[in-house]
């Protein structure tokens, strides 16, 4: 039953991200030409909205829905971690018009060359974790 419910929400979510433009190649490229507030206003919201949920879990001591604690656990502060992490993500999102979330919804959406996209996460994803315990963290 709670699988239904994930996929539900899920394919909510994609909607809401299709229907906004968040999943817009163009709407991308605006927002790292700092030409229009449409995707920062999005993430922003989106920032907020975490916040506030985080807040509230804390606060009132909310469990999760198999009746374990949230709890979230401080990372170790690192320059090159966030540093290195951050271009990387930033220059994948730049190339490829979409960050993780958005590229699956392009495929949902009949976008098929954004497989190719969502192969090359998969790859680096498995790199990453077999040359992990190599990397400054």
């Amino acid at each position: 039953m709670k699988t239904i419910v994930y996929i539900i929400i899920g394919v909510f979510f994609g909607i809401v991200m299709y229907k906004s433009e968040a999943a817009s190649w163009f709407r991308i490229y605006e927002m790292f030409e700092f030409g229009s507030f449409h995707m920062y206003g999005i993430i922003g919201s989106a920032l907020a909205i975490g916040v506030i949920g985080v807040q509230i879990i804390k606060r009132n001591n909310i469990k999760a829905l198999g009746g374990q604690a949230m709890e979230l656990k401080p990372k170790t502060m690192s320059i090159p971690r966030y540093l290195i992490g951050g271009i990387l993500f930033g220059l994948g999102w730049a190339l490829a018009g979409a960050c993780p979330g958005p590229m699956y919804v392009l495929a949902g959406a009949g976008y098929g060359s954004i497989l190719i996209v969502i192969g090359g996460a998969l790859l680096g994803t498995f790199v990453y974790g077999l040359i992990r315990h190599k990397l400054p963290h």
